[in-house]
């Protein structure tokens, strides 16, 4: 197995892109903490990785949070002695004009999806640089990219989300630690189902035009992506054969950038 004894984290993991990855990195060999508000969801996803007999915990945990953040990494560091591979993965969205967006709703999608991955990446880092290894995989998105409307806090929170992966990356290919990101087009998720009423309020058009004239509209090869098709990019991240892949940011586009 690729992964044999490694030990990593990843946020947002109790459902979507999050469990997906956790899964992946758990058969070849991960044991995995899994960090996530939702204790309900992150305790099967618990289970789900004892099935496939590795160890697994569960830290509820606010990324928005510096205590959290802190508490998470220590109690991954206490149980399993180290830590090898760190998803930031946690995210949200909200679809709205920027003169009508909350601003409430910004700081909170620039709190979970930047200054968790901050924090999450600068208190597990000590222990990396100890090691002398280590993984930083950072989920952005196609609008890491690229931008779209009505998206304004997602897009910055993604695009920063990049920015953060390659200043991590200058900053410990010293120590043997690679960062990069991976930016996936539209996932089969339960947040992006959620977006589908979202987007046919903000652009006017009736929920079953929207996968075809927003979400589809731009992707060459007209389908939405499964978590497992992103879990599989996270695992080759994690894995000693992306050793020397660092300060990237991966498209799975389906050709989109192409254009």
């Amino acid at each position: 197995m690729k992964l044999n004894r490694k030990i990593g984290i990843v946020t947002g993991a109790a459902s979507g892109i999050g469990l997906a990855i956790a899964v992946g990195l758990a058969k070849e060999g991960a044991n995995i903490t899994i960090a996530d508000l939702d204790e309900d969801g992150g305790n099967k996803a618990v289970a789900k990785i004892k099935e496939l007999g590795r160890e697994a915990l569960f830290v509820r945990t606010n990324v928005t949070k510096r205590e959290d953040c802190i508490r998470l990494i220590d109690e991954t560091a206490k149980k399993f002695g180290r830590i090898d591979i760190l998803v930031n993965n946690a995210g949200l969205q909200f679809v709205s004009p920027i003169t009508e967006f909350p601003e409430d709703k910004w700081d909170l999608l620039i709190g979970v999806m930047i200054t968790g991955a901050f924090l999450c990446t600068k208190y597990s880092l000590p222990y990396m640089i100890r090691q002398k290894s280590g993984r930083i995989i950072n989920v952005s998105s196609i609008h890491g990219l690229i931008a779209a409307k009505f998206k304004s806090a997602y897009v910055s929170a993604k695009h920063g989300v990049i920015g953060l992966t390659k200043v991590t990356a200058l900053e410990m290919a010293e120590h043997g630690i690679t960062a990069n990101a991976i930016c996936p087009t539209f996932v089969r998720t339960p947040l992006v189902d959620k977006q589908i009423d979202d987007q046919a309020k903000a652009h006017g058009i009736p929920r079953e035009e929207v996968l075809e004239k927003v979400i589809l509209a731009e992707a060459p090869m007209k389908r939405m992506l499964e978590p497992e098709e992103v879990a599989d990019l996270a695992v080759y991240l994690a894995s000693d054969s992306a050793r020397n892949i660092t300060g990237t940011a991966i498209a799975i586009d389906e050709g989109w950038t192409a254009q």
